[in-house]
């Protein structure tokens, strides 16, 4: 149903770098730099799914309240880890990873990015 989605920066390097290591424990890679957009993907997708930009309007970017980017995560571990590197690299914590009431399967670990974007891995397999 989504072809991409976009999250702003104020910061594309160091934004980069925090997307660079919350993204790799989901198997998602930077595809793609263009200036400061930089587009990420899974090695087998034909084109970048998520960008992270500076806005083409030139005012600085802003998060917007109610709005989250679910990932999808092959596994609880990898949910874990996405998680943990987002905070390593100074994202805040948006929910421990755990099972959520959505449903019985419904692992998932949520982070805002540096410029407060809410992000989420989550793993709806049995494990």
């Amino acid at each position: 149903m989504l072809l991409y989605v976009t999250v702003g920066t104020n910061d594309p390097a160091s934004a980069g770098l925090f997307y660079d290591a919350a993204l790799a424990p989901l198997g998602l890679v930077r595809r793609q730099q263009s200036g400061s957009d930089i587009g990420y993907a899974h090695p087998d997708d034909s084109r970048c799914r998520l960008w992270v930009v500076a806005p083409y309007d030139g005012h600085p970017a802003s998060f917007g309240n109610g709005v989250t980017i679910a990932l999808e995560a092959a596994s609880r571990t990898a949910v874990d880890a996405f998680h943990a590197a987002g905070l390593r690299m100074g994202g805040t914590c948006e929910g421990e990873p755990g099972l959520r009431p959505f449903h019985p399967t419904f692992y998932a670990a949520f982070l805002r990015d540096l410029d407060g974007n809410k992000i989420a891995a989550v793993c709806e397999r049995v494990e």
